[in-house]
C-alpha cells in the first residue's frame, strides 16, 4: 500500500475542540482554539487553571497583549463559524536528475498538499519542470523519439501476430502522442504519450511534458510566461535601460565612408536601416571591418561581431537591414558608404542606464556625434572605386535679407507655461549657422544644457524653422533656450527637431533660467 504522501494530496483528522470552545479553525496547526480564549477578566486566571509562560516571561499580566490575542482569535477562529480555507503545501522537493544524458532534457521536483477535511484542495501544480542543457549529443547518436518507437520493433500489435519495424511519424496532429510509422507501409500508429522530455518535434524548442508541448521561460521552468524585457532581464519592466533611437540625416560632403553612430558595449537589439544604394558598414573595435569595409561590398548573411550575432539583409532594390540581439561586448562603430546623397539612415538600440552617460561623452571626444568623415579618399585612378558625385555647393543667401513681417509678442509666464509643457525638448543652445532653404530655415546649434528631453540629444543638433522668415528669429554666435517639437516623416526616414513659429525661443539669462526651472515645477503629469 503506498503512504498517503505518495498520492500528492494528504487529509490529516481534524482534533476535537477544546470543551468550552466556541469553534475551531484552521489555527489547529497552530494551537487550540479553547486555549486561545481568554477570560472575561484580562490578564486573570479561572480557578484551577495554570498559566504557561514562555521563556523569560516576567510573569507580569499583559493587558494589551491579551486583546490582540482575542482580536486574532475572533478574526481566525470566527465567532462559533466554521471558516474553511485551502490546505498548505509541503516545500518543494530537489530536482530530480536530468532526463536526457546529452542535449536538452528535464529535471522535475514537486509537493504535497497538506489540508484538514472540508478544506479545499491547494492552490497550485504538485510538479514543477525544469528545462537542463547537457552538452550536444554526438553524431550518430539515436533520437529520444526513435528509441520510444524502436520499443515495439518485433512485437505484435493492431491486434494481430504480424510485427513491425517502427520510425517516427510527425505529421499526427499532437506531437506528443507515440506517432510512429510502420516502415514499408503507408500507415502509423499512435503508442500513448511520449515520455516527458520528449523533444515535441525536430528543430523547436517545446519539450512533451504530460502530453502537452511547452517551451521554457527566461526562468527556466517550462510552461513559463516569464519573458527577457529588452534590458536583458528576466521579467523586467524595461526600466534598467534606455532606448536611443536617431535618424542619421547628414548628406556628406563626398563619396566615402561617413560615421554614424558608435554602438557602445552592452547594447542590445540593434537595428539600421536605410533605403539607397548605399551601404552599411560594421566596424570592430580593433578597427576591422565586419562587413563592407575596404570599399569592397560584402555578401548578405550572419557575421559574428563583439560577442554577438549581426544578421545583415539587402533587398534587390535598395533596402539594407542590420540586426543584432546583443549584447555586445565591446564597442561597434556603424558607417554608411555613401555613394549618392543620404536620404537618412536609421537605427535604434537599448543601452544600460549606466552606459548611457560613458557612451555621450566617448561620442562627443572622438566627434562622431559632430558627424565628421573617416578620412578616406577616393582614389580615381581605381576602375573598383566608385566615382565620387558631383558636389553642388549650397547657395550662399545673400548680403540683403528677404523683407520679413514682425514677429507676434510671446512674452508672458503663460507663453513660457504653453510651449514648456507642449514641446518635446527644451535646451541651451548656441547658435553656430544658418541656411534657408527654400521655405525652411536651418539652424546648426551646439547643445549645451538640457531641462527636458523624450529621447536623446546630440552635442550638435540642426534645428528647423518652418518660414524663411523664422519668428523669432536666432542670432548667431548667441545662446538660447529653445523649446522644439520631434517630427518624424511618415516612412520614417526623416527625423527633425521643429522650431514652431511664434514659439519659445529667448536669449538665455540667469533670469530666463530661474523662470524655465519654475515652469518645470507647473507642468500637468
Amino acid at each position: 500500500m503506498r503512504h498517503p504522501l505518495d498520492q500528492g494530496q494528504v487529509t490529516l483528522p481534524r482534533p476535537a475542540p477544546h470543551p468550552g470552545a466556541p469553534g475551531c479553525c484552521r489555527s489547529h496547526r497552530i494551537l487550540d482554539c479553547a486555549q486561545l480564549v481568554p477570560t472575561a477578566q484580562m490578564g486573570k486566571l479561572r480557578r484551577g487553571e495554570e498559566e504557561h509562560l514562555a521563556p523569560g516571561h516576567t510573569g507580569r499580566p499583559r493587558p494589551l497583549r491579551n486583546l490582540l490575542l482575542l482580536l486574532w482569535t475572533l478574526l481566525n477562529c470566527g465567532l462559533g463559524g466554521n471558516a474553511q480555507g485551502p490546505g498548505e503545501w509541503t516545500p518543494w522537493g530537489s530536482w530530480s536528475r536530468c532526463s536526457s544524458s546529452c542535449g536538452r532534457g528535464l529535471s522535475v521536483r514537486s509537493r504535497q498538499c497538506i489540508r484538514f477535511p472540508r478544506e479545499v484542495l491547494c492552490w497550485g501544480d504538485t510538479h514543477e519542470y525544469r528545462l537542463c542543457q547537457l552538452p550536444e549529443c554526438p553524431p550518430g547518436a539515436v533520437p529520444f523519439r526513435d528509441l520510444q518507437c524502436a520499443l515495439y520493433n518485433g512485437h505484435p500489435v493492431l491486434g494481430t501476430q504480424k510485427t513491425y519495424q517502427w520510425v517516427p511519424f510527425y505529421g499526427a496532429p499532437n506531437q506528443c502522442d507515440l506517432n510512429c510509422l510502420a516502415e514499408g507501409h503507408d500507415f502509423y500508429h499512435s503508442f500513448g504519450r511520449v515520455l516527458d522530455g520528449t523533444p515535441c518535434s525536430p528543430g523547436t524548442q517545446g519539450l512533451c511534458v504530460a502530453g502537452r508541448c511547452l517551451r521554457a521561460g527566461c526562468d527556466g521552468l517550462l510552461g513559463s510566461d516569464a519573458r527577457e524585457d529588452r534590458c536583458g532581464r528576466c521579467g523586467g519592466a524595461n526600466d534598467s535601460c534606455l532606448f536611443v533611437q536617431r535618424v542619421f540625416r547628414d548628406a556628406g560632403a563626398f563619396a566615402g565612408y561617413w560615421n554614424v553612430t558608435l554602438i557602445p558595449e552592452g547594447a542590445r537589439h540593434i537595428r539600421a536601416a536605410h533605403r539607397s544604394r548605399n551601404h552599411l558598414a560594421l566596424m570592430g573595435d580593433d578597427g576591422r571591418y565586419v562587413f563592407n569595409g575596404n570599399w569592397a561590398v560584402s555578401p548578405p548573411g550572419t557575421y559574428e561581431a563583439a560577442g554577438t550575432r549581426v544578421v545583415y539583409t539587402r533587398v534587390t532594390g535598395s533596402e539594407e537591414t542590420l540586426r543584432a540581439a546583443g549584447p555586445t561586448s565591446e564597442d561597434l562603430l556603424l558607417q554608411v558608404l555613401l555613394q549618392e546623397p543620404n536620404p537618412g539612415v536609421e537605427f535604434e538600440f537599448w543601452l544600460p542606464r549606466e552606459r548611457y552617460g560613458p557612451f555621450q561623452a566617448q561620442a562627443q571626444a572622438q566627434g562622431w556625434s559632430l558627424r565628421q568623415p573617416q578620412p578616406r579618399e577616393v582614389d580615381p585612378r581605381s576602375p573598383d572605386s566608385p566615382a565620387a558625385p558631383t558636389v553642388i555647393p549650397p547657395r550662399t543667401p545673400g548680403h540683403t535679407p528677404d523683407p520679413c513681417p514682425p514677429c507676434p509678442d510671446t512674452r508672458g509666464r503663460a507663453h513660457r507655461l504653453l510651449h514648456y509643457c507642449g514641446s518635446d525638448f527644451v535646451f541651451r543652445a548656441r547658435v553656430l549657422g544658418r541656411v534657408r532653404q527654400a521655405q525652411e530655415t536651418r539652424y546648426e546649434v551646439r547643445v549645451q544644457l538640457i531641462y527636458k528631453n523624450r529621447s536623446p540629444l546630440r552635442a550638435l543638433e540642426y534645428v528647423w524653422a518652418p518660414s524663411h522668415c523664422p519668428c523669432p528669429s536666432l542670432a548667431l554666435h548667441r545662446d538660447y533656450l529653445l523649446a522644439a517639437r520631434r517630427l518624424i516623416s511618415p516612412d520614417g526616414t526623416q527625423d527633425w527637431l521643429l522650431l514652431p513659429h511664434a514659439g519659445y525661443a529667448r536669449p538665455w539669462s540667469p533670469a530666463e533660467d530661474s523662470r524655465v526651472r519654475l515652469v518645470a515645477r507647473h507642468c500637468p503629469l
